[in-house]
């Protein structure tokens, strides 16, 4: 049986089940107080190695990016093309509602007049309106010595401002090294880094360019980028749920 196969049963309803249970309201609350949130366990183990598995069919991806080519850092990665994976999708069109509840209230503060409408489809309608047709779901593999550069996912005009990154690989058994890292430039101030401990199958959401943060004079806009450090041993894989798609 194809590593697929697993994957693609799963149905849009079950990826929005397991969305659901979460406590959204704590979620929200951690985006609001840190850019990130981590959600437990979102993948089983089972789906987090049939996903990895698909790496070398090229038949899934529309693009191969080898990182170091790019100064993007070292490691490489793929675009999913669409039809996405079963699960991948589901999880992009389930995962999307609550986030946009998040960001809508990130505009609001920031006094950006956009606002996000409630399922994906529609969001997906103005960006393919936009001109940016592309998938943006990736699988990412890093073995030793790789590393990602801290960067932002934006891929034109366009950009839903929170993204989901969920580890396949657990830490101390397929990897050591390669911590998730998110950073935020804050004006006239140093800048302020996190590091997310993930386990296998827990996904972080984060900010992906701008949030606001509530300061004595009222709410200012701070910048974040994220990255990964160096893999020290072993492979690490990765898969990136951005919500936006790319010219």
């Amino acid at each position: 049986m194809h590593a697929s196969t697993h994957i693609g049963q799963s149905t849009s309803q079950s990826a929005e089940q397991r969305v659901a249970a979460y406590d959204w309201g704590a979620l929200g609350a951690d985006l609001n107080a840190y850019g990130c949130a981590v959600i437990d366990k979102l993948l089983s183990p089972l789906e987090c190695a049939d996903i990895a598995t698909l790496y070398p069919h090229e038949e899934h991806f529309r693009s191969h990016i080898i990182m170091a080519r790019h100064g993007f850092g070292k490691g490489e990665y793929r675009y999913f093309k669409y039809p996405l994976p079963g699960l991948i999708g589901g999880l992009r069109t389930a995962l999307y509602p609550h986030l946009a509840t998040v960001a809508n209230g990130w505009n609001e503060r920031m006094g950006i007049d956009q606002r996000y409408p409630p399922a994906h489809q529609a969001y997906l309608g103005l960006c393919h309106a936009a001109g940016q047709q592309r998938p943006t779901p990736l699988l990412l593999q890093y073995k030793a010595g790789d590393f990602n550069c801290l960067h932002q996912d934006l891929y034109g005009d366009l950009a839903f401002p929170i993204q989901v990154a969920v580890l396949l690989s657990e830490p101390g058994r397929d990897f050591t090294g390669g911590e998730f890292v998110l950073t935020e430039q804050r004006p006239r101030m140093q800048s302020r880094a996190e590091v997310v401990p993930l386990h296998q199958g827990d996904a972080v959401a984060f900010a992906v360019h701008n949030r606001p943060v509530q300061g004595t004079k009222g709410n200012y806009r701070v910048n974040l980028r994220h990255g990964v450090s160096r893999i020290r041993s072993g492979h690490r894989h990765t898969v990136g749920i951005i919500f936006h798609d790319a010219r």
